[in-house]
C-alpha cells in the first residue's frame, strides 16, 4: 500500500446509511475493504458500481483478457489492493504465476502471445499518454471487435481511476492478499 494507514478509514456496518446498507447485501460475507471505504460515499458508490459491474461481469472483453489489463495497470499505479484482489481473480481464471510475473515486466517479456502483447502495450500507453497508438489499435482491431475495443479501454481507463482512489484513500489490503512480490 502507499500509505500505511486509511487516509479514509472503512466505515463499519453501523454506521452504513441505506443507500449503503443496500449495496452491501448484494455481497456475500464480510465486505472489502474498498467497498467499506466507498460506503462513506453512497451515492458516489452506487453510481460507480453500476460501471464497476459492467467491466467485471458484462464486458465484452473474455476473463483472461480483462485480467491482464486489470493486473497491468494496478502494476503501473504501483496500487497493491487492486494488485492483490485481482491476482487471486487471475489465479482462477487459469493465469499462472510466471504469467502474473512477466506482467510486471509488460508486453517486451518473453512468452507472450501477440494479442496479449498488444492488451498489455495498450494499457502501457493509455498510461503513460493517454492514447493507444496507431499501430497498437490496428494490431488490436486483428484480434477484437469494436465493442471489445472500446471494452479495452474502458475497463484500463476504469482501473486507472479505481488505482488513483485506492492509492489516494490509504485502502489498506485485505487479509490474505497477494502483494507485489509473487
Amino acid at each position: 500500500m502507499r500509505v500505511s494507514q486509511p487516509r479514509v478509514a472503512p466505515l463499519p456496518a453501523e454506521k452504513w446509511d441505506a443507500t449503503a446498507k443496500e449495496l452491501m447485501g448484494r455481497f456475500e460475507g464480510e465486505p472489502f475493504n474498498i467497498f467499506k471505504t466507498m460506503a462513506n460515499h453512497s451515492e458516489l458508490m452506487k453510481r460507480w458500481m453500476v460501471f464497476a459491474n459492467h467491466i467485471l461481469g458484462k464486458s465484452t472483453l473474455p476473463v483472461r483478457e480483462r485480467e491482464l489489463v486489470i493486473l497491468r495497470i494496478g502494476y503501473l499505479c504501483r496500487s497493491g489492493y487492486e494488485w492483490g484482489q485481482h491476482v487471486l481473480i487471475a489465479r482462477r481464471a487459469k493465469i499462472t504465476d510466471d504469467e502474473i510475473r512477466r506482467i510486471k515486466v509488460g508486453p517486451d517479456a518473453k512468452g507472450w502471445s501477440e494479442p496479449d502483447r498488444l492488451l498489455l502495450k495498450a494499457t502501457d500507453e493509455l498510461h503513460s499518454d493517454a492514447h493507444v497508438g496507431d499501430a497498437t489499435w490496428n494490431g488490436l482491431a486483428k484480434h477484437y471487435n469494436t465493442q471489445q475495443l472500446m471494452d479495452i479501454v474502458f475497463t484500463i481507463g476504469q482501473y486507472n481511476l479505481v488505482s488513483m482512489a485506492l492509492n489516494s484513500f490509504g485502502v489498506q489490503a485485505d487479509p490474505g492478499l497477494p502483494g507485489f512480490d509473487i
